[in-house]
């Protein structure tokens, strides 16, 4: 009895992979049989995370404010943005993490 598919599936053809059309299970004379792939793995969350967003846009604002009063030589300023990127960069951190604890806590519901 020959499977039903519907479209591109992956022939094996006596030891070789092939890409090919379902209907087309003889290439060459030789006999292909159909290969099942694993099965796709769950998508990833795609919940906007608004927190880890913002922490990312200070971090790189903070930083790019202290590179460039480090170059005009105002170093006072260049060591206070420097700081505060390091706050930033904890805060994006604390994001990080509790947003996979949400996520986790969700999927255990």
């Amino acid at each position: 009895m020959r499977p039903s598919f519907n479209g591109p599936v992956t022939l094996r053809c006596g030891g070789v992979r092939g890409q090919a059309h379902a209907s087309s299970l003889v290439r060459g004379g030789r006999r292909c049989e159909p290969v099942l792939a694993p099965p796709a793995p769950a998508p990833l969350s795609r919940a906007p995370v608004p927190l880890l967003s913002a922490g990312c846009l200070c971090t790189v604002a903070v930083l790019t404010y202290g590179l460039i009063s480090f170059k005009r030589g105002n170093t006072r300023r260049s060591q206070l943005m420097m700081r505060a990127r390091i706050l930033a960069q904890g805060f994006t951190f604390a994001a990080l993490l509790g947003g996979m604890v949400v996520t986790a806590m969700k999927s255990r519901q």
